[in-house]
């Protein structure tokens, strides 16, 4: 049986990770390299980084900061916010990225995914979907550039998608659940787990160690990630980890 991950999330906006909910109201966490040493010292199984608002301000990310932070952490490594082109992917993965997050360059150029993964493989080609549910209570909705465009299109019917474009990994953030602590948002995580054959991981609203046991035995998610409960050291990876071990939920010890 695949151990499951848990994967703290590094949201990096000018240099500095930073915390919002619902992806707003974002407050200074810290150094990204140094945070990132920290996750990497805890035995994280991977750390993600994303640049949230490269996509907004239409640029591209820090490459600076990627190679720094690659330099101190030897687990791997996936990095995404204003990756736009094939040689974005190459100069990330270059930097020193085990892997790439794509979300509203995805939507936009859907070829982008088919093309990275021909190339790249796609292990390396995980797409972000940022989603919100409708106000019918019927689905939910793919939001874009940072959360901030709703783009009208169906969620899970997107997941569908990206995978036969050849994706290698779904993040699948719940805009409803992000920053709020009241844990995953099973129901979206479930109706997307249920429609792919790849990789889910799930992401928004984790508070306390027991979401993380409440999401893997509901779902059939690869990996959960999490920021603030490790951001404000609420707890560790180890003892997240120690948890679910007692639950039985497998994990890398």
């Amino acid at each position: 049986m695949l151990t499951k991950r848990i994967i703290p999330c590094l949201d990096v906006k000018m240099g500095r990770v930073v915390k919002g909910v619902n992806f707003v109201g974002l407050q200074d966490v810290g150094d990204p390299v140094e945070i990132a040493k920290v996750y990497n010292m805890h035995k994280a199984d991977e750390i993600v980084f994303l640049d949230i608002t490269a996509s907004q301000e239409g640029r591209n990310i820090m490459l600076d900061v990627v190679k720094n932070t690659a330099k101190e952490v030897f687990i791997p490594l996936t990095v995404g916010g204003g990756i736009n082109t094939v040689e974005d992917i190459k100069n990330t993965l270059r930097a020193g990225a085990d892997k790439v997050s794509i979300n509203s360059s995805a939507v936009k150029n859907p070829k982008l995914i088919t093309e990275g993964a021909k190339i790249f493989g796609s292990q390396c080609i995980v797409v972000a979907i940022d989603g919100k549910k409708r106000e019918d209570n019927m689905g939910w909705n793919v939001y874009v550039k940072g959360g901030s465009v709703d783009t009208g299109m169906d969620l899970v019917q997107w997941a569908k998608e990206v995978e036969s474009l050849g994706a290698g990994e779904i993040l699948l953030t719940s805009m409803d659940g992000d920053g709020t602590k009241s844990g995953f948002d099973i129901e979206l995580t479930k109706a997307v787990c249920e429609a792919v054959n790849i990789p889910v991981i799930a992401s928004g609203g984790c508070g306390k160690i027991e979401d993380f046991y409440e999401v893997f035995d509901s779902c059939n998610v690869d990996a959960a990630l999490a920021a603030s409960i490790f951001h404000y050291r609420e707890s560790t990876v180890k003892k997240v980890k120690e948890y679910l071990g007692e639950k039985n939920i497998p994990v890398r010890l």
